[in-house]
């Protein structure tokens, strides 16, 4: 099955990385503290129909993470179909609708296990060519994910990315 993908512009890519330019995007997010299966949880209703209109809305990728400091925050980006306006608002008080700013994005692909030390592994090897390359980074590192948890690992597609400045 595939799923809708936000469209981007490939501005640099090397043997490491790719700079990418995305528009801005319509998103979901929520806040998780304790354990991100929470998280994918509540924003998986919303698109199931835990909505004011419950309405049901397409699943789309990637699931994207980052660590704000103040815990894991997690979006589910809408169709492009949808709008501020368009999307139904959230049942649920802790799911938010956000616009996720367009900006260059530095990514770095990589498959294997969704664990912790291999995304580490992965942002901190981007963090370091960036810095050689005297790329200044926006930010905390995100993490984007593309595939379900029973997708075999050596299948599975993900990227660590920063928001980056090209001065």
């Amino acid at each position: 099955m595939a799923y809708e993908e936000p469209k981007y512009d490939l501005i640099k890519n090397t043997d490491v990385y790719e700079i990418r330019s995305y528009e801005d995007r319509l998103a979901v997010k929520t806040l998780q503290t304790l354990g991100e299966d929470r998280a994918f949880g509540r924003l998986f209703k919303y698109i199931s129909g835990a909505n004011q209109s419950s309405s049901k809305i397409a699943m789309t990728i990637p699931v994207i993470k980052t660590d704000e400091g103040r815990g894991l925050e997690m979006y589910f980006f809408l169709p492009k179909s949808y709008s501020m306006k368009t999307t139904p608002l959230p049942n649920a008080n802790n799911v938010e609708l956000v616009m996720v700013k367009g900006g260059y994005y530095a990514v770095i692909k990589y498959s294997g296990r969704l664990t912790d030390q291999n995304y580490k592994r992965h942002s901190a090897l981007l963090k370091e060519v960036l810095n050689k390359d005297k790329i200044s980074t926006i930010g905390e590192p995100i993490q984007a994910i593309y595939n379900g948890p029973l997708t075999p690992f050596f299948l599975r597609k993900n990227e660590a990315m920063y928001l980056v400045s090209l001065k």
